[in-house]
């Protein structure tokens, strides 16, 4: 099929071709699984199966080759197999083995025990014992599942080995892990049709349970605020538990509902108490919601940390949500994870654990908590700083509890020489893996899509903006900015930071008109179907209307989106701008003019219908090959 769609001979089944073979070979859609993803979870299950059988024959020929080879002292007993002290297992050629191939078949509960033995010597498994595992999976009933001993030995690898991926990958591979938990089975090679995720369900899943091993050693370098909350976790079983079942509702429909419904199943088919059930079940049901809320809120608002707070409820549940979060991400595919993100999970972490060590979680008290914040961090930076630029002297509270230190003198340095005129100042922050770009003002109408459209011209993704607007009109504005594909902008290139800067100071002054007639793409991003929406939320702030649109990302959207916000002369308080594979999904914190959300019902049902006409701009173009238009499918959900 590669080789006649293409017309050449091509051996990669890339993104592009995967809907039309999938159609071709008569995979139609089930319920809420797409054909495309039926096909690819059959190729890669005969995949695993071929790779497998590889491994175990290479591994056989090298035994027996082992075996063949003459030796001096060959005929010493010191070569034969060594018994262990569990009866059927032996040490033969230096792996993990057993006596007899029957014994799986007869005592099915020791097929996790070989898995136990391999963990506690250190050694790699026999082929003879892989593949009589894998000949004797039938044999492992559901009465096997719930049996006390294999629910222990199971748990015993989760939770207490120092290093459980690559024994629970081995388990996975020999079909053992998704017998002993039919929920895991489910997502065995299961695929999401989207950019944003490098591997496999399951895959991820492993990935996932490394990282919270990492954070649990104290060898987390990527993340070391994690390896210090840890030894607070009271529920460490309850944590490696969740992140193994946390996907489980995937292709069910909405994951998070199904999710916690698979993972309360197999949790109380575990022996779990009802009370730790629960606790899975809760932190499946509720595992992208750190991240949601880090990544598209405005963390400095009091509503945001208030309804998150009342979600979480407990300081426990907290420390676990941040751990469960932070594995989730890092394990989505390289380059997802960056210190950026874990600087907005770090201060949404911090802002909700003071609310709830102090019991203060009521929206009046947390933005009384924010004030207070503010007000301390204000006179601590008057002490490190000396007198404040005008500018910094004009700003709320929102400002002060959100900028650390760092941040607050960074600002003050660059803000002192110039109080007058526009600032344009950008710094590269090796902590969060990004470019902080700061430009200081007077506002204007359209100020915000000149920046953007600038910003976007040298190259630069803005990965997050806010927006402070002082008491007498003047703006400061920071902008994280990173290269398209998530490394930091313009590291080590001096000439392409001073570029940004001059491009964005003529900007301030003249305008910006970022040119929009690049030519369409037909890649590979052109075979996914992204439904545009919008969303206009009242209640989400105190203050602000909340705007999230959702999109397919091309070149040059965010500066559109920006320009269409101008139109209408809306004040724009915070933009969270985030890119998941060939999916955008941005936030927006706006206002009226005169300072008041959007309740007029013609204004919202206007400014909607204009940001679904550039959302769905150019949505039809299709992938080709020089012989014929493929099919396209619609993008999964990137979480």
């Amino acid at each position: 099929h590669i080789h006649y769609l293409t017309g050449r001979p091509e051996e990669r089944l890339s993104f592009d071709l995967q809907p039309e073979i999938a159609k071709r070979m008569g995979f139609e859609d089930e319920g809420s699984r797409m054909g495309v993803e039926r096909f690819m979870k059959q190729y890669f299950l005969e995949s695993m199966a071929v790779g497998s059988l590889t491994r175990i024959l290479c591994a056989k020929l090298e035994a027996d080759h082992r075996k063949a080879r003459p030796s001096l002292f060959s005929f010493l007993p010191l070569n034969a197999p060594k018994k262990l002290d569990h009866p059927g297992f032996i040490i033969d050629t230096g792996r993990i083995s057993i006596e007899q191939e029957t014994l799986f078949q007869n005592q099915p509960i020791e097929m996790l025990r070989l898995f136990v033995l391999a963990e506690e010597n250190g050694l790699d498994i026999h082929p003879f014992a892989l593949s009589a595992v894998t000949r004797s999976l039938t044999c492992f009933t559901e009465a096997h599942q719930t049996s006390q001993d294999a629910i222990d030995l199971f748990l015993h690898l989760l939770i207490d080995t120092k290093d459980p991926g690559p024994i629970l990958r081995m388990m996975n591979e020999s079909g053992l892990l998704g017998q002993m938990v039919p929920e895991f089975g489910e997502i065995v090679a299961q695929t999401q049709f989207n950019m944003y995720h490098h591997f496999t369900v399951d895959e991820h899943t492993l990935r996932a349970v490394d990282a919270i091993a990492e954070i649990d050693r104290g060898e987390c370098e990527w993340f070391p605020f994690g390896c210090g909350v840890f030894p607070d976790i009271q529920n460490k079983r309850a944590l490696y538990l969740a992140m193994l079942l946390h996907d489980t509702g995937k292709g069910l429909g909405d994951q998070q509902v199904e999710g916690a419904i698979t993972a309360k199943r197999a949790s109380m088919r575990l022996g779990l108490s009802e009370e730790e059930a629960d606790l899975i079940s809760w932190l499946v049901g509720n595992h992208l919601e750190m991240s949601d809320c880090a990544q598209k809120r405005d963390i400095s608002d009091p509503r945001t940390v208030s309804q998150f707070v009342d979600r979480v409820e407990t300081l426990e549940r907290l420390n676990l949500l941040l751990i469960l979060t932070v594995a989730d991400i890092r394990a989505v595919g390289p380059d997802v994870w960056n210190g950026w993100k874990g600087q907005l999970l770090k201060d949404l972490y911090s802002a909700s654990a003071q609310a709830l060590r102090r019991e203060l979680t009521d929206e009046i008290e947390v933005a009384n908590q924010l004030d207070e914040l503010g007000n301390s961090n204000m006179e601590d930076a008057i002490r490190r700083n000396g007198k404040l630029p005008e500018l910094m002297q004009q700003m709320d509270s929102a400002y002060w509890s959100s900028q650390m230190d760092s941040d607050v003198d960074w600002h003050a340095s660059v803000l002192a020489p110039s109080d007058d005129g526009p600032v344009v100042q950008c710094r590269v922050r090796k902590d969060t893996e990004s470019v902080e770009l700061l430009v200081a003002c007077q506002d204007r109408i359209r100020l915000f899509a000149d920046i953007v459209g600038a910003i976007t011209d040298e190259g630069a993704t803005i990965a997050s903006a806010q927006i402070f607007t002082g008491r007498e009109g003047g703006v400061l504005d920071v902008f994280v900015l990173k290269e398209p594909d998530g490394h930091v902008f313009g590291m080590g290139e001096d000439s392409r930071l001073k570029r940004l800067k001059d491009r964005v100071r003529t900007a301030l002054s003249d305008g910006h008109k970022l040119s929009l007639d690049k030519k369409l793409r037909h890649g590979r991003e052109s075979v996914f179907m992204v439904d545009p929406d919008v969303i206009l939320d009242n209640q989400g702030s105190a203050d602000f209307t909340i705007l999230e649109v959702t999109g397919k990302e091309r070149y040059g959207l965010l500066y559109e989106l920006a320009n269409a916000l101008a139109s209408y002369e809306l004040r724009l308080d915070s933009a969270h701008a985030g890119s998941y594979g060939e999916r955008i999904q941005d936030t927006f914190y706006i206002q009226t003019s005169d300072g008041k959300k959007l309740n007029d019902q013609e204004l919202t049902e206007n400014l909607a219908s204009d940001l679904l006409d550039i959302l769905s701009r150019d949505a039809d173009a299709a992938p080709r090959t020089p012989a014929q238009t493929l099919a396209r499918a619609r993008s999964a959900e990137s979480f």
